[in-house]
Formats: structure tokens, sequence, C-alpha cells
């Protein structure tokens, strides 16, 4: 069985980030964290933003951004999961 678990953010035949399972959990909360913690802090400056005329293109930045740090820290929140239901 592998020790590895593709990242699901962006969808692709050869996945090129893993995760390893065997990291200590603490690594992978850490790690975990620290990506939904930034799309956290993007969205809530982006929210307290007076004014903001951000266009299409600008929009869709930021919410690309958002998606893919969000994929990946669930994807590592998921790698967490099992490895405490393995316990």
């Amino acid at each position: 069985m592998s020790t590895t678990i593709p990242m699901t953010a962006i969808d692709c035949l050869i996945p090129c980030m893993l995760i390893d399972t065997q990291t200590p959990p603490d690594v992978i909360h850490t790690n975990a964290a620290a990506r939904i913690l930034a799309v956290t802090h993007l969205l809530e400056s982006v929210s307290r933003l007076e004014g903001f005329n951000a266009d299409s293109v600008d929009l869709k930045h930021i919410t690309e951004a958002a998606a893919l740090l969000l994929r990946d820290g669930c994807d590592l929140m998921d790698a967490l999961g099992r490895r405490l239901q393995a316990q």
C-alpha cells in the first residue's frame, strides 16, 4: 500500500504533489492550518476593502487562489483524519 496520497486541487493524470501519510500528525496539521489561515486572511482582507473595484479577472484570480489553498488544506485534514482513525 502506498504511503502517499495525491493533492487534489489540480486535476491531472499524474499528480506531482503528494502527501506523505507517514508524516507526523502535528506537521500535517500545521501545514493544513497554514493554508486555511491564508485563505481566511485573504478573504477577510477582501471583505474589508472599501470601494473595491475588482474586475472579473481580479475576482477570478482571488477565488482561484482561495480555492487552491482551501483544497490543499482539506486534503491535508483528510490525511490527518485517516491517520487518526487508523490509530
